[in-house]
């Protein structure tokens, strides 16, 4: 089967992400508004509230779409999601978008008290401290101009391995005007559970079927990476979030491959396989055809790779569908760690239309 080999470099990677934590945003009052710090009141108060059972609206439609996990730094894992939601039903150019990530054994945070005016003049030391969750963000985002389809809007968050409810809002800016209408908002929850990538056993990220992926002239700063999570060190993915593909496109992949073990120059000896399986409708799937098995050793790296380095040992193909025929298939990742006698799949299911 004809394939073209990932375009990926290897490259190291200090830290998958950076994003501009609420905390930090606190501590820049000066250059908020007052409505800019009451609408994070407000936001961060109402997320209390249904914590504790009150009712979530979901007036903008917001709708929780994929996460996939990578490996950061500091024992804990990168973990990039999307939302959509529905443009038409928003009013004003902007929303904020929070989210709040909780451990699912974490006790529950009790609901902040609206602030008292008289209180302004009391001392900081005299207030609660507040809930800390595993991770908390909030930003204003544009809203997008076609009302046509669901918006999408990709953010991420940093925790360690373990099972999580992760809040996410979406309010419309509050309105001066007397007598306007309160705000439209949206909340939902979702429950996920992120691995340790931080053990000694041979692991993956999660495998990211991809649209394009371009190279970045220069890492990019923690403001466009908050805003851009999918790009990483030296390249930015856009993923594919439909997994129905025309026979004129690719199906690309991109993957990391953790805890390998290495040699004495401390290089892996990996070897990754790609095999196709057709999934007639009734009928067992069958196997179709397999690209070339991709070798990771000290052969085929370059030089200069040394895991001890943190550099990242990736995986990726571009293999175009037109011979496939019209129908469901699974593509089995198979990747086997020579060093350690150690073999692990991973399965991506897809379609191939004549369209």
């Amino acid at each position: 089967m004809a394939n073209r080999r990932g375009i990926w470099a290897l490259s190291t990677v200090a830290a998958l992400a950076f994003s501009v934590a609420l905390v930090a945003q606190k501590k820049d009052d000066k250059k908020q508004t007052d409505a800019q710090k009451k609408e994070i009141q407000d936001v961060v108060r109402f997320v209390d509230g249904v914590a504790t059972g009150q009712p979530a609206p979901n007036d903008l439609g917001l709708s929780w779409m994929r996460e996939d996990f990578l490996k950061a730094t500091g024992n804990k894992q990168y973990i990039p999601f999307t939302v959509t939601y529905d443009a038409s039903k928003v009013a004003g150019p902007t929303v904020s978008l929070y989210w709040r990530v909780v451990a699912k054994d974490a006790p529950a945070a009790a609901v902040a008290p609206p602030p008292d005016p008289k209180d302004k003049d009391k001392k900081d030391d005299k207030k609660p401290v507040p809930p800390r969750f595993a991770y908390e963000d909030l930003n204003m985002i544009t809203v997008a101009t076609d009302k046509s389809a669901p918006a999408r809007v990709s953010r991420s968050f940093t925790v360690a391995g373990g099972t999580y409810d992760v809040y996410v809002v979406l309010k419309e800016a509050t309105s001066q005007a007397k007598n306007a209408p309160a705000p439209k908002m949206s909340l939902i929850k979702q429950t996920v559970t992120v691995p340790d990538f931080w053990n000694a056993d041979l692991s993956t990220s999660s495998v990211i079927v991809a649209q394009r992926i371009e190279p970045l002239n220069a890492p990019l700063s923690p403001n466009e990476q908050a805003e851009r999570p999918y790009a990483l060190g030296m390249m930015e993915i856009t993923p594919a979030f439909d997994m129905k593909f025309s026979k004129k496109a690719e199906l690309s992949t991109f993957m990391l491959i953790y805890n390998p073990k290495t040699d004495a120059m401390n290089k892996p000896d990996v070897t990754v396989e790609y095999n196709f399986y057709q999934k007639p409708t009734g009928a067992p799937e069958k196997f179709f055809n397999k690209t070339n098995p991709q070798a990771l050793n000290a052969t085929t790296l370059p030089p200069q790779f040394d895991m001890a380095q943190g550099h990242q040992l990736q995986t990726g193909q571009a293999v175009p569908l037109a011979s496939f025929p019209d129908g469901d298939y699974r593509l089995e990742i198979k990747v086997t760690d020579k060093l350690a006698n150690k073999t692990l799949t991973r399965d991506i299911n897809f379609t191939v239309t004549a369209g």
